[in-house]
């Protein structure tokens, strides 16, 4: 496998990642915990003075002027309780994921320490029939996320943490970088932009599992 990657392989990519090939990380790519940080801390917190385009590292207290302490707290009240938080989709997530656990497994590998979140918040979204076949890997570690890539015979993984992505090049993992404020700038990845950039990228009419 290549391991120089760049914007102008996204048309290569079109239409070609065969279906159970692909594995998605959870928080900035499904569910928009952004977002929803942002609200906590106004609501909460009373820090109203920034906006998710303002979070321009993923080491959030790096740029935004809140104590560690108060990001630490809200990042756990969202990874322990997503539905109790008002945890909402990235547009077109929920769309997406039905339609491909309709021909396929669907995998997500999350960094949180637990799953039931995640089980909980898909359980809300998504059809019953569907949830079967998604399956969800909790590592509780960003950097522990490769080995189970491997063990689900994973080929392409999309993920919003530059250093997540950069890792899985040596490894022969196509990264695919969803775009956002804290990692514009700083690869020169293949980036989707939304969804609808996935669903362009996945042939679900390839043999799938």
């Amino acid at each position: 496998m290549k391991t120089h990657f760049n914007l102008s392989q996204f048309t290569a990519l079109e239409d070609s990642i065969p279906l159970h090939q692909i594995g998605f990380d959870f928080d900035g790519v499904i569910a928009d915990t952004a977002d929803t940080f942002v609200r906590i801390a106004a609501e909460r917190y009373g820090y109203n003075s920034f906006s998710k385009e303002d979070i321009t590292n993923f080491e959030l207290e790096d740029c935004v002027n809140i104590p560690r302490e108060i990001v630490d707290k809200i990042f756990t009240e969202i990874l322990m309780d997503s539905l109790g938080t008002g945890l909402k989709p990235i547009s077109g997530a929920i769309e997406t994921l039905s339609l491909f656990a309709t021909h396929s497994k669907v995998t997500i590998i999350t960094a949180r320490p637990i799953n039931q979140p995640v089980h909980d918040w898909l359980e809300s979204y998504l059809a019953p029939a569907l949830l079967t076949n998604i399956q969800v890997v909790a590592t509780g570690d960003h950097d522990d996320k490769i080995r189970h890539i491997h063990a689900n015979n994973i080929k392409y993984f999309v993920d919003d943490r530059v250093a997540t992505c950069q890792s899985l090049i040596k490894e022969e993992i196509y990264p695919i970088v969803y775009q956002q404020p804290w990692n514009k700038g700083r690869h020169h990845l293949t980036t989707v932009a939304d969804w609808y950039d996935i669903s362009h990228m996945v042939n679900t009419l390839k043999e799938s599992i």
